[in-house]
């Protein structure tokens, strides 16, 4: 899998510990940036992450910021992304099996790196259940969240 990440300034630090979380998860990293703790604007990171997905070229996203919540807004404004907030494992790989989340959001402020990698192999290791549980609710569901993108 390719995995598109990117932070603004406030994830700059955290950023090096979740590449590396993806890379011993086996999978790839296409970095969006930033490069360094100068000031910059979330939206125009999580712009970059979520054309990666919208164009094929990663399949998940991973986005910091400092609280992770300016991050997770920007990216649910994107056609066909499905960013979640997450700071803890279980909401990681629950928001991938019952809501083909596709972007995780983390506060960098908020978690610390151990935790951080933990969540990250969490969310990379899940994948939508859907139909193939026997619970037909999950694809109902995400099928009316598609619908209500559609509207927009």
């Amino acid at each position: 899998m390719i995995v598109a990440i990117g932070c603004d300034h406030s994830g700059f630090a955290l950023k090096k510990a979740i590449v590396l979380a993806v890379l011993e998860a086996g999978h790839d990293v296409l970095d969006q940036g930033t490069d360094s703790s100068a000031p910059v604007d979330y939206p125009d990171f999580v712009e970059k992450v979520g054309e990666r997905i919208q164009s094929g070229n990663a399949q998940r996203g991973i986005i910091l910021c400092g609280s992770g919540v300016g991050a997770c807004i920007a990216a649910n404004k994107m056609h066909g992304i499905y960013a979640g907030l997450c700071h803890d494992t279980y909401s990681a790989h629950q928001g991938v099996e019952h809501d083909e989340m596709n972007v995780l959001c983390l506060g960098a402020r908020v978690i610390g790196e151990e935790l951080a990698r933990e969540i990250v192999k969490s969310f990379l290791s899940a994948r939508f259940i859907g139909n193939d549980s026997g619970e037909e609710r999950h694809s109902r569901r995400v099928a009316k969240i598609r619908k209500l993108e559609s509207r927009l």
